[in-house]
């Protein structure tokens, strides 16, 4: 799998979004993608409690560990490569996760504007 020019939705080179836990499609720590991610996940997010427990409730259980896949389980304030549809679903539903810019794949302006990751974005990296 090729991935992807590694850059962000700011136009710069894409940062690192976590090695603890290690996230991303290619398990590399930044929110790399190619045509083989078809979830896309591009969005850099901070988790919540709350994102944590929506995620559950549609589905995608990210909190509890799953040793046979080598998944420790997120909690709050953990870093994830997100899928960018499942970001965009949890805006609409008003609990998305604040965002890392710097982090966030450029693809992920395929599924979600500039102007609502620039909404969740963290402090400081909304300008």
């Amino acid at each position: 799998m090729e991935k992807d020019p590694s850059f962000n939705v700011l136009g710069s080179t894409l940062g690192h979004c976590s090695t603890d836990p290690m996230t991303g499609f290619f398990r590399n720590g930044a929110c790399d993608t190619c045509a083989a991610d078809q979830g896309s996940h591009t969005v850099c997010a901070v988790m919540t409690e709350e994102f944590l427990a929506y995620s559950k409730y549609v589905g995608n259980d990210l909190s509890t560990p799953r040793p046979e896949y080598g998944f420790v389980g997120l909690k709050a304030g953990d870093h994830w490569c997100l899928g960018a549809s499942r970001f965009l679903q949890a805006h609409e539903e008003g609990c998305a996760p604040k965002v890392n810019l710097h982090a966030t794949h450029v693809r992920a302006l395929d599924i979600v504007t500039i102007d609502i990751l620039r909404q969740h974005a963290l402090p400081l990296e909304a300008d």
